[in-house]
């Protein structure tokens, strides 16, 4: 399966890191004049060059005749320079804002089949709270399936996520087949749509550390459709636990339910009798005929701590 991931765009541009600003122009000092020029003019001025001056000439009385010898050019006056524009001062740099989220930097890695767990070394029971697992509730209709992977899910120390397949299966809305109308070719084939989608969800997840508990009345009768397809699509390594209260329980809760999930009293009995057939099949079996949701949810962490220990086959 491919995983498509985006492309990283570049961060943007933090605050501070622009060209330098708040420079005067009247902070540049103009050129002194070369020496030997008078201010204004642009360029030298052409002819031979200029002998060296003469020893100064001895101050004559007002009115006395000059010396002879050709007359000194007039000396410019000294213009000082202008004093410096004092420089403003560097504006302070703004703290940069907190990081953001960019989630197309962050690459997942693809999912791919969940490998069996491997026993701890002193065969003690796993802590089943900071493990990362794969697991498969399954049960008839009102065995609480649903109920007890949700809670199990939202009071674990570690990230784990709930997969319902009836909720997945739900996602079609225009020409959903309705398995109570009736058993067709439509109905198989969404069901099996929506177990390689929570499947492949399942393996994505996982593979980014996260947990899943998915749940499905899988029947002891077509393993090869039920739990042979949750194998293929999760991996070798999914742990299956199987609720089964009494017929009685299931009748009661069935009861309370309403939509396409309710389903008739002899309905709910045939399946009940269905599943009855994982006694004896070696998978874990919890009845949770007189436990409430968060009893049951203890007594799937000990059972999954076993599993761990001497993971069922399956």
């Amino acid at each position: 399966m491919q995983h498509a991931v985006g492309s990283p765009s570049p961060p943007p541009l933090q605050p501070g890191h622009g060209p330098a600003t708040g420079w005067s122009p009247a902070a540049h000092h103009p050129s002194a004049p070369q020496p030997g020029f008078a201010p204004g003019f642009a360029s030298a001025p052409s002819g031979p060059a200029p002998h060296p001056p003469g020893p100064a000439p001895v101050p004559q009385a007002p009115g006395a005749p000059q010396g002879h010898g050709a007359p000194h050019a007039p000396v410019a006056p000294h213009v000082p320079h202008a004093p410096a524009a004092p420089h403003p001062p560097a504006a302070p740099h703004a703290p940069a804002p907190p990081p953001r989220d960019v989630t197309s930097h962050i690459q997942l890695p693809p999912g791919g089949p969940v490998a069996v767990p491997s026993p701890p070394p002193d065969a003690a029971p796993a802590d089943t709270g900071s493990t990362t697992l794969a697991v498969l509730l399954i049960g008839p209709a009102g065995a609480g399936k649903t109920s007890v992977a949700k809670y199990w899910a939202e009071h674990r120390r570690v990230p784990t996520a709930h997969i319902s397949l009836d909720d997945v299966r739900e996602w079609v809305r225009s020409g959903f087949a309705d398995p109570q109308a009736g058993w067709n070719d439509n109905s198989e084939a969404q069901y099996r749509l929506a177990r390689r989608t929570c499947g492949f969800a399942a393996r994505n997840f996982l593979a980014n550390g996260i947990s899943c508990v998915l749940d499905d009345a899988v029947f002891p009768d077509r393993p090869v459709v039920g739990l042979g397809g949750w194998k293929r699509h999760v991996g070798p390594g999914l742990l299956p636990v199987v609720l089964l209260p009494g017929l009685e329980v299931v009748l009661e809760r069935n009861a309370q339910r309403s939509g396409n999930r309710r389903l008739t009293d002899e309905e709910v009995a045939r399946i009940h009798g269905r599943m009855a057939g994982w006694y004896g099949s070696g998978l874990p079996i919890i009845d949770n005929s007189h436990l409430d949701v968060p009893a049951t949810a203890r007594l799937l962490d000990e059972v999954l701590a076993r599993a761990l220990t001497s993971p069922p086959k399956w």
